[in-house]
This record gives structure tokens, sequence and C-alpha cells, in this order.
């Protein structure tokens, strides 16, 4: 083998083990199976929780979250403005992450649950490469709401830097009736823990 050669089969196989390095690295910092989580006091940004993982902002502080529309994993559109005037729970998820598995039966049953109230569920679903996998994830946990397909990520690149966004997957936010940003979960949610973050919001007036 000439020295050209061998020099580039050493520099391909460097390449192949820092891609490899970076997917793990990413990976891990997308999906955290953390569950702790906080009440604590503010931090100077108007919302409570911010050593934890639940951030709960009270009224009059809240911001607007952006508009966020796009097609549907099952192909249909869908806008968060038509949803004004209604609680919304929008859901941050990938069918590759195992919080994101652990929590949907938890969803699903909250969303059932909270339906005649007048709330709604949103999820968006990002990087599956394809919608097939959605597709069986919402399937396999009987997921009743529909999911926005944002396979690279840009829908959760319209949330201001240093707004309440979301940073992790799974990541949950709980609109309020005017669109405003009243909770955000970043982490795997029970459905007693989404009770106790949504039912507030719902009985506000």
């Amino acid at each position: 083998m000439s020295p050209t050669r061998a020099l580039r089969r050493r520099l391909l196989r460097g390449a192949a083990a820092l891609a490899g390095a970076a997917a793990f690295a990413l990976a891990a910092t997308a999906c955290s199976t953390s569950t702790a989580s906080s009440n604590g006091t503010g931090n100077g940004s108007n919302y409570v929780g911010g050593t934890g993982e639940i951030s709960t902002i009270a009224q009059g502080h809240r911001t607007a979250a952006p508009d966020l529309s796009g097609k549907t994993v099952d192909g249909a559109q869908l806008s968060l403005a038509d949803y004004r005037g209604k609680v919304v729970v929008v859901n941050v998820w990938g069918s590759w992450c195992p919080p994101c598995r652990a929590e949907a039966p938890h969803l699903a049953e909250v969303a059932r649950q909270t339906k005649s109230q007048g709330v709604e569920f949103v999820g968006i679903n990002t990087r599956d490469l394809q919608t097939a996998q959605a597709k069986a994830f919402e399937k396999e946990f009987g997921i009743p709401f529909p999911s926005l397909y944002d396979p690279a990520g840009d829908l959760l690149l319209r949330f201001p830097k240093g707004s309440l966004n979301p940073q992790a997957i799974p990541s949950t936010l709980i609109l309020d009736r005017q669109g405003k940003i009243a909770v955000r979960a970043l982490k795997e949610l029970s459905a007693g823990e989404l009770h106790k973050a949504l039912d507030p919001v719902v009985a506000e007036k």
C-alpha cells in the first residue's frame, strides 16, 4: 500500500470516529432521562423554578409563544394560531427517545381527560428522518392529537434565544388561552405531574 493511500485511510478512520462521538454527544444531550423537578424561587426571569426542570410563569409575566405552523406527521396543515382561546399543551418528542416513549401513554391519557375542558394537545415530532417512525409511535401509544413534523428542528428555532423555549427532548409547554407560555417542563412527565402543571392554567379566568 502506498504511503499516500495509508494516510488517506487513517484520516478517514479518524473522521468517522469524530463523527460517531459527536452523534453520541448530541443524542445524550438531546434525550435526557432526568426526572428532577422544582418550583423554587424566581431567577430574575419572571418565572418560578429556575433551578429545576419545571418552570411556572405567573400571569402578567408571560410571553407569547411563536406562531408554529406547518405539516403534521399525517400531512395535514396545522397552526397553533387556530387554537387561540384554548389552553394548549405542546409536547416535543421523537420516536427514538426513551423518555418520550415512557411519557407518551400519560400524555394520551391526560389529553383524553381534558378534551372536554377545552384543552388541546399538539406534538412537535423532531429528528425522525421519516414520518413512518413517527406514525408507528403514534399508533403504538394511541396518541389522540396531531403532531407537527419538524425533522430538522426548524420550528424549535423560532423560539427567541433566551426565552422559555423547549431546550430538551422531551419538552412540554403549556400555553394559556392567550397563547402565552405558562409552564415549561424539561423532563418526562407522569400524568400526575402534567395535571399538577395543567389544571391551574385551565382554572384561570
